[in-house]
C-alpha cells in the first residue's frame, strides 16, 4: 500500500442488495472497489413483510472477511449506511425482538390520518419539516403502539445502528437518519420532543444521537476473529441514510449551483441547503428537509424511482436489461407517462398491469409491450425529475445551473439524456457507487486524510469519471406531458 493511504471498507446496504466496499484514501487519491455483493430479500410472515435482518448481518460479516482480504487483514475503519426509516426493537437484555417491519408492509396504511388528529399535518411538517409518507418512522411506531413488540422494547435501533451495535456492542443514533424519523428538528438539529410528546412517542427508547465522523466503537473480539481482521477495528458513524452518503459524494465543483438526483431504487431530487424551508407551500409539494453533513439540509422530493423497472423486470422473469433499454429507446417519446411519485405504486407486485391501468385511467394510450412499457418509465422518471428540479427551485429561492445524477442510474443513458432534456439543464452522470463513495470518505475525513465538505468533492471531480448529458431541443413537449397529468 502507497504512503499515506488507507483501506476502510464501506457496509452499503440497499433496499434489493447489499455490498461492503473497500475504498482505498489517500490526500490525492480515493479508488474504490467491490468486495462481496449479498442479495437483499425480504420475507412475507404471516404477521407482514419483514427484513431478513439476520441474513444482513451474515453478509455484513462475509463482506468485511473479504475486504480484509482485499487489504492484508487491516482496515483503518467501518462504516455503514442503509436505506432510512425502518429499525430494530431490543429488549431489557439487548436481544432483538423479531425481525424488522418492512417499510412496503400494509401496517401504516391510514395510521397518518389518525396522527393529524392529534398534530395537524400543518403543524407537524412545520416542527419537522418531513415529507407526508405513508412509511415514516413515526406512522409505524403509531401502527404498533399497544404491540406486545413495541410495550417489552427497551431501545430502538435503526438498520444501520443495530448492525453497528451487533458489531461494537455500543448503541447510538445517526442523525442523518435521524431525521427521516420525522422525530427531529430540523433547525436546532435535535430530537422535536413537543411532537414526540403530543403524540405519546417514547424517545427515550432512541439511543444518544450521534454526528457523522464520531467513533461509533470498536469490534467485538468475536467479530475480529469471525472476519480475520487485525484489531482494533473502529467503527466511524457516516451519513447512515444512504443518501446522506450518497449528496456527500456529489463531484460538484467550488461555487457550482446545483441540483443533484440520487438515482437507484428510489429517485431522490432536490437542492442542498443551509437551512430548512418549512412553508405551508413546501408542505403541500411534499418536499422533505433532511439532515445532511457539516449543518446542510438535504431538500428533495422522494420519487418512486427504478423500483417502477426492478419491478417489471421482476414480473417479465429478468430479461436482459441491456436490450430492454436499446429497444425502449426506439419507441417514441412521451406516448404515454405516469406520476412516478405516486403511492399506488409503492407496494410490490403486478407492476406492468398496474402502470398499463393507470395510463388507460388518464386517457392516454395503454402501453402494450415491455419495450413500451419500459419507456413509460423512464419518460415518466425523467419527468418527475423535472417537477422535482424546477420545484426546490422555486420553493427555496435557489437557481440552479446543472443537475447531478448520483447513483445506480448513472448506468442508464437514456435515463440521464431524458433527464437533460426534460429538465432543459445539463446533466453530469458519475460515482455510480456514491453512497459507498461518500460512507468512505466522512470515515477518512474523520481520520484527518481528506478536508471539509468542499475538499471532499474537489478530490471526487479529480479523480471520477464523469459523463456530461447536454439537454435536447426546447421542454415544451415536457410541459404538455406535465399538463396531461395534471388534468388526471
Amino acid at each position: 500500500m502507497s504512503a499515506g493511504v488507507k483501506s476502510y471498507a464501506a457496509v452499503d446496504l440497499g433496499a434489493s442488495s447489499g455490498r461492503v466496499m473497500v475504498g482505498r484514501v489517500g490526500p490525492d487519491s480515493v479508488e474504490l472497489s467491490e468486495a462481496h455483493r449479498f442479495p437483499n430479500r425480504p420475507v412475507r410472515l404471516p404477521e407482514g413483510l419483514r427484513w431478513d435482518v439476520l441474513a444482513l448481518y451474515g453478509g455484513v460479516l462475509d463482506g468485511l472477511r473479504a475486504a480484509g482480504a482485499h487489504c492484508g487483514g487491516r482496515l483503518a475503519s467501518v462504516g455503514i449506511d442503509s436505506w432510512a426509516v425502518d429499525y430494530g426493537l431490543l429488549d431489557a437484555d439487548g436481544a432483538l425482538l423479531g425481525n424488522p417491519v418492512h417499510y412496503r408492509d400494509a401496517r401504516t396504511e391510514g395510521v397518518a390520518e389518525k396522527v393529524w388528529a392529534s398534530l395537524p399535518a400543518a403543524e407537524l411538517y412545520a416542527a419537522t419539516g418531513i415529507q407526508y409518507a405513508p412509511f415514516n418512522t413515526l406512522y409505524q411506531l403509531t401502527a404498533a403502539r399497544s404491540t406486545a413488540q413495541l410495550t417489552s422494547a427497551r431501545r430502538l435501533l435503526l438498520i444501520p445502528d443495530l448492525l453497528t451495535y451487533w458489531l461494537t456492542g455500543e448503541q447510538g443514533t445517526e442523525l442523518t437518519n435521524a431525521s427521516t424519523t420525522q422525530l427531529i428538528d430540523p433547525r436546532t438539529r435535535d430530537w422535536a420532543y413537543g411532537v414526540a410528546e403530543r403524540l405519546g412517542v417514547d424517545l427515550g427508547l432512541f439511543a444518544p444521537l450521534r454526528r457523522p465522523g464520531d467513533p461509533a466503537g470498536r469490534l467485538r473480539p468475536e467479530v475480529l476473529a469471525e472476519t480475520g481482521l487485525a484489531g482494533p477495528v473502529p467503527v466511524t458513524a457516516v451519513g447512515s441514510h444512504d443518501t446522506a452518503s450518497a449528496v456527500a459524494a456529489i463531484p460538484a465543483a467550488a461555487g457550482e449551483r446545483f441540483a443533484y438526483i440520487c438515482t437507484g431504487t428510489w429517485s431522490l431530487a432536490g437542492l442542498e441547503l443551509d437551512a430548512p424551508v418549512l412553508t405551508e407551500e413546501s408542505r403541500a409539494a411534499n418536499f422533505t428537509n433532511e439532515l445532511g453533513l457539516d449543518g446542510t439540509v438535504r431538500y428533495l422530493r422522494n420519487i418512486m424511482g427504478l423500483w417502477l423497472l426492478q419491478e417489471c423486470v421482476r414480473a417479465w422473469g429478468e430479461p436482459d436489461l441491456g436490450v430492454l433499454l436499446r429497444e425502449a429507446a426506439t419507441v417514441p417519446a412521451l406516448r404515454s407517462v405516469v406520476d412516478a411519485g405516486d403511492e399506488v405504486f409503492l407496494a410490490p407486485g403486478r407492476m406492468p398491469e398496474r402502470i398499463a391501468e393507470a395510463c388507460r385511467v388518464s386517457g392516454q394510450p395503454v402501453p402494450e409491450t415491455r419495450a413500451e412499457i419500459t419507456r413509460c418509465i423512464l419518460d415518466s422518471l425523467a419527468l418527475a425529475h423535472r417537477r422535482a428540479v424546477l420545484e426546490a427551485q422555486r420553493l427555496a429561492d435557489r437557481p440552479v445551473d446543472v443537475v447531478h445524477l448520483v447513483g445506480g442510474g448513472t448506468r442508464n443513458a437514456l435515463l440521464c439524456q431524458l433527464t437533460a432534456d426534460a429538465c432543459g439543464l445539463p446533466v453530469v452522470a458519475g460515482v455510480t457507487e456514491a453512497a459507498a463513495l461518500g460512507n468512505v470518505l466522512v470515515q477518512a475525513r474523520a481520520h484527518g486524510l481528506v478536508g471539509d465538505l468542499a475538499a471532499l468533492r474537489r478530490l471526487l471531480t479529480r479523480t471520477q469519471p464523469l459523463t456530461r448529458y447536454a439537454p435536447r431541443g426546447d421542454t415544451g413537449r415536457w410541459r404538455a406531458a406535465e399538463a396531461r397529468l395534471a388534468t388526471r
